[in-house]
């Protein structure tokens, strides 16, 4: 019965998606204006899931995620970590926006939890929360777990896997880390890197990596995307949820 759940959960996310809709929520940094986006069912104490979005900003990619987590019973929030007034145009200012954070991965996590809280406080169970991310996103799924902050697992999807010169520190949460093959951005030094770092925490991890794809291999706007590769990574994903999330 359990091996039919990943064939359940994608036919009725591609079945019910489009019927959903997210409304805007607004928080804030101080005096930097936050604006991200929330799925059904806030209010009710279910499971949350925190979506990172990648360096253009809340995006197509994620807005679907959100919609099909809803449909799965989830609370889905997408963060804003640019904030208003500093959301990219073009490729050039995303790189130099994302580097920033990847570089000043301390304001990178501060926005993370920032946006963990206002899951929190709609509705999502504080003690069954996830974070999942995009590219840029992915990395901040990441920092999440190298921040240790209150998540019972992190998904880093085709996201840079460094984190410069820092030392290894502690990982508590579960880390599902999916890595297309063919990626340009990631080096073998970097995949030996993270496998050491995790390793290092004794964390509860894995890898799964995708042949013949190339960076934004789950994206449908990307010129990269494979179909068959982002429907396997969306049903691992999924996998790795009930699991951390729900205990299945």
């Amino acid at each position: 019965m359990r091996s039919l759940i990943p064939s359940l959960f994608l036919l009725l996310g591609a079945t019910w998606a489009q019927a959903q809709e997210l409304r805007p929520h607004a928080y804030a940094d101080g005096p930097q204006k936050l604006h991200g986006l929330v799925t059904d069912h806030s209010g009710a104490r279910r499971p949350g899931v925190l979506i990172l979005p990648a360096w253009m900003g809340i995006d197509d990619e994620a807005r679907t995620a959100a919609k099909e987590l809803a449909q799965l019973g989830y609370i889905a929030f997408i963060a804003d970590i640019y904030g208003e007034g500093n959301v990219p145009t073009d490729f050039n200012s995303a790189r130099q926006a994302a580097t920033h954070y990847k570089t000043a991965y301390a304001a990178y996590q501060h926005r993370i939890a920032l946006a963990l809280e206002q899951l929190k406080e709609l509705g999502a169970d504080p003690d069954r929360i996830a974070v999942i991310g995009y590219c840029f996103g992915g990395t901040g799924a990441l920092e999440a777990a190298r921040g240790q902050l209150p998540v019972k697992g992190a998904v880093c999807i085709h996201g840079g896997l460094g984190k410069g010169d820092r030392p290894n520190g502690p990982i508590g949460t579960s880390v599902l880390i999916l890595h297309p093959e063919a990626d340009a951005s990631v080096s073998p030094a970097d995949l030996a890197s993270i496998t050491e770092e995790l390793n290092a925490a004794k964390a509860d991890w894995q890898m799964i990596t995708y042949a013949h794809c190339g960076h934004t291999f789950t994206n449908p706007a990307s010129k990269e995307y494979n179909e068959r590769m982002a429907r396997r990574a969306w049903a691992h994903t999924l996998l790795f949820l009930e699991e951390v999330l729900r205990g299945g």
